[in-house]
């Protein structure tokens, strides 16, 4: 489960940069991306860290004036043609989210059966807010 976090205004979305709280499974983690796109694959700077108690970091959040703008969940899994080889990370099932080095996004949505034209380098806020 995906929650992202923005202030009033969403200041964040305005700067193309995300913050966000995910649990998978027991496990908590704190993320914030930025960055912007090159050729036809995005760009995001990502700083990540494990949170102890994501209820916790919830209230931190709140209190310095975030608050969620959006959830989401999704399934993922590494593609077991590709998986990490190559420098790649993993392919979303859902919506064959790839990512990874800009080559080994190619060569793996080039397997996937997906052409370059397909690319699209939205977060999944803007896609479910069009």
């Amino acid at each position: 489960m995906n929650t992202l976090y923005d202030l009033p205004g969403v200041v964040l979305r305005a700067k193309k940069e995300l913050l966000r709280i995910r649990k998978y499974g027991s496990t908590w983690t704190l993320t914030h991306k930025s960055g912007g796109k090159t050729g036809a694959t995005a760009a995001a700077k990502e700083l990540e860290t494990g949170v102890a108690d994501g209820k916790k970091m919830d209230l931190i959040l709140r209190a310095l004036g975030y608050a969620p703008t959006f959830r989401y969940e999704k399934s993922r899994g590494v593609d077991g043609r590709q998986g990490k080889r190559g420098g790649g990370r993993d392919a979303d099932r859902n919506f064959c989210e790839i990512e990874g080095p800009p080559r080994w996004i190619d060569a793996t949505a080039k397997n996937l059966g997906v052409s370059r034209t397909d690319y699209i380098t939205k977060n999944y806020a803007t896609l479910f807010a069009e």
